[in-house]
């Protein structure tokens, strides 16, 4: 199977800056699309950012210009750099991965989310 492990969150002030991880282990035969979803209290589940294995990108309207997605292939892994963060990016982040396995059956995985408190 396939592990995503996000870390990076935590509380930051008004205009401060994050970056997030996740790291993704197990039968990897390769990554497709990763993404970062995130979800506050009472609202759905919406994209940040996702990144293709090739690198393009695309971004939620809500953090163009702030938030920057990038991978390391070599590690399995994606980042999320989150500069001038407001009070509405607070929520839970989540790491998603497009992956083909070893086995050759491609699914989509989730981490277990990381928690962003953006507040004074």
């Amino acid at each position: 199977q396939v592990q995503l492990v996000e870390s990076g969150g935590g509380l930051v002030q008004p205009g401060g800056s994050l970056r997030l991880s996740c790291a993704a282990s197990g039968s990897i035969r390769r990554i497709n699309a990763m993404s970062w979803y995130r979800q506050a209290p009472g609202s759905q589940r919406e994209l940040v950012a996702a990144i293709t294995a090739g690198g393009n990108t695309n971004y939620g309207d809500s953090v163009k210009g702030r938030f920057t997605i990038s991978r390391d292939n070599a590690k399995n892994t994606v980042y999320l750099q989150m500069n001038g963060l407001k009070p509405e990016d607070t929520a839970a982040y989540y790491c998603n991965a497009d992956v083909t396995t070893h086995w050759g059956i491609r699914s989509n995985y989730w981490g277990q989310g990381t928690r962003v408190t953006i507040s004074s």
